[in-house]
């Protein structure tokens, strides 16, 4: 059986529902948990458990994409899981020294019958990745042929990396609640995994303005209206004429995210970009305006395209700058080092811009100082979706200075069918504002938060424009602690030494940067003073040290705050 101590925590807490549950309401247990959070990891090990109690002698993994059963038959094999992955279903069976098969949806639908036989024959679990797809438009057609399949199967592992609903036909094996809203057995949000730390990073979003033309069908007068303008009826056509490769918008975007791509690259030399694109002759062209960019070739991933998974394969293992996909593999791809990305997709849906966002928020280790950049159209709709987002970053920051004073007491829509008409251009792209914190800032206060740091010299890692911004915004009414939004009631749990003190040594960076923004003084400059005066080191004070060090910036803030 796997090692508990080899999984997170969240992940040990489902193991355990998932078995004092029996595998849920006949035996089917979903779980939502967002992306990067390790749901592969969790099915295998449940996999694994029931095998090693005798509760199944079969798997089957049903994945959305190609590419994803290389990803999953890999993911196996590192937990002793044998999952055959080039299976087709010509076979007829499995051979027999696999644990079992990763086949995609479609492969499903095209033969239930072949697998309704394979999955009965055997006591077999079917996982289930991203079985939101199976209400998606087309994909109703492989609910039909989901439930044909396995209705015999003896458990059912349902995983998705998005909360999601239909108004449609239900999805088999998922319980819905009054208002048609699927009801996961198991629940772990964005929220609950940046609180938990070393699963996800921050993301803010630069939200680009511009103007698009365009004519109806049969008319002469040419339209114009700027994105962020473009009411309900004049998004589609706008933002498809903003995402024309042969307009100026699109490219000018691409150019910004590139300069974005190299700042990052200076802290962290492998970071690269991904362009969601909505079509492969759009990835294409786009691909050919960044080759211009970059001066070097720009990898195309095409789900359809057999050479796909080792296009993915080659970029996540590599340096190179930036890879375009269409959106058909925007979920479920792991590339750790991504960091910079452009929505280039005419997809207005939130499920589906939450999965793209889980593309770029995987952090890679506690130290990761990467703040994911995602650039948007500036459409409502998405800047809506960046904007609770955030919001639910900023909650959880405020959460966590609350549990570290607490604990330590160192002071009391989607897209419908197009309408006819022509693409006649776009503008170059504006910055409309970066949506961080939950906020919007202009390109003003943008440019003058790092005016700011610029002055102070060298700055903390993961101090940025946006953090600085919104300081600024709010400096001269901050008063004592920052006002917590209500959070879900927990269980306080008894903190190591360790875990205390890294909980204040992360409080003590953020006030120092503070006191930094405040004083136009470097961050190491007070650093260096707050060492010298209380005769110790953050990296090796004792906890009341530590708290010490922290009270006297509290102070230091308070005192410039009545200047």
């Amino acid at each position: 059986m796997a090692n508990a101590s080899d999984l997170r925590d969240w992940q040990q807490e489902a193991r355990e529902r998932y078995h004092s549950r029996n595998g849920g309401e006949s035996g089917n247990f979903l779980v939502v948990a967002t992306p990067g959070a390790g749901k592969t990891t969790f099915a295998l090990t449940i996999a694994k458990d029931l095998i090693e109690r005798g509760v199944i002698t079969n798997i089957v993994v049903v994945v959305p994409t190609k590419h994803l059963r290389r990803q999953w038959a890999e993911a196996g094999a590192r937990k002793g899981v044998k999952l055959d992955h080039v299976f087709v279903n010509k076979n007829g069976a499995v051979a027999g020294d696999f644990d079992g098969v990763v086949v995609t949806y479609q492969a499903i639908a095209s033969a239930p019958l072949l697998w309704q036989r394979l999955s009965a024959v055997k006591h077999t679990l079917v996982i289930f990745d991203e079985i939101h797809h199976a209400g998606d438009g087309e994909g109703l057609v492989w609910g039909e042929a989901l439930k044909d399949s396995f209705e015999y199967a003896t458990r059912r592992l349902l995983l998705s990396g998005t909360p999601f609903r239909t108004d449609g036909k239900a999805i088999p094996f998922v319980k819905y609640d009054e208002e048609r809203r699927a009801a996961p057995s198991y629940n772990y949000d964005y929220g609950m995994a940046l609180a938990d730390g070393g699963v996800v990073r921050p993301a803010v979003f630069p939200a680009m303005d511009g103007e698009s033309k365009w004519r109806r069908a049969g008319q002469m007068s040419v339209i114009s209206v700027d994105l962020s303008e473009a009411d309900k009826d004049e998004v589609p056509p706008a933002l498809k004429a903003a995402l024309d490769p042969n307009g100026e918008w699109i490219p000018s975007v691409l150019m910004e995210a590139h300069s974005a791509l190299l700042r990052m690259r200076i802290d962290s030399p492998d970071a690269g970009g991904l362009v969601i694109a909505s079509d492969q002759f759009a990835a294409n062209a786009y691909a050919k305006i960044l080759e211009r960019i970059v001066r070097a070739p720009i990898p195309v991933a095409i789900s359809d395209e057999p050479n796909a998974s080792d296009v993915i394969k080659d970029f996540a293992r590599g340096t190179a700058p930036w890879i375009i996909a269409v959106q058909m593999i925007a979920e479920g791809v792991d590339i750790p080092r991504l960091g910079v990305g452009v929505y280039a997709s005419r997809v207005r849906t939130r499920m589906f811009f939450t999965q793209v966002v889980g593309r770029f928020v995987r952090l890679r280790g506690e130290d990761d100082p990467t703040t994911a950049r995602l650039f948007i159209p500036s459409i409502d709709v998405l800047i809506a979706y960046a904007q609770d987002i955030e919001k639910t970053v900023d909650a959880v920051l405020a959460d966590q200075e609350k549990k570290v004073r607490e604990g330590q007491d160192t002071h009391g829509a989607g897209d419908g069918i197009f309408p006819a008409y022509e693409t006649v251009g776009s503008s170059t792209a504006t910055h409309h504002a970066t949506i961080a914190n939950g906020s919007k800032f202009t390109t003003e206060e943008l440019d003058r938060a790092q005016t700011m740091l610029d002055q102070f010299g060298a700055t903390p890692m993961g101090v940025t424009a946006e953090w600085a911004a919104g300081f600024l915004s709010s400096a001269g009414k901050f008063h004592g602690d920052m006002v917590v939004p209500e959070q879900r009631a927990t269980e306080k749990e008894e903190e190591t030494l360790g875990d205390q003190k890294t909980a204040l040594r992360k409080l003590i960076h953020r006030k120092v940067a503070r006191l930094a923004l405040i004083t136009n003084r470097p961050y190491a400059h007070i650093n260096n003073e707050l060492n010298e005066n209380l005769n110790n080191n953050v990296k090796t004070a004792t906890l009341d040290q530590l708290k010490k060090r922290l009270a006297v910036l509290d102070d230091a803030i308070k005192e410039e705050q009545k200047k």
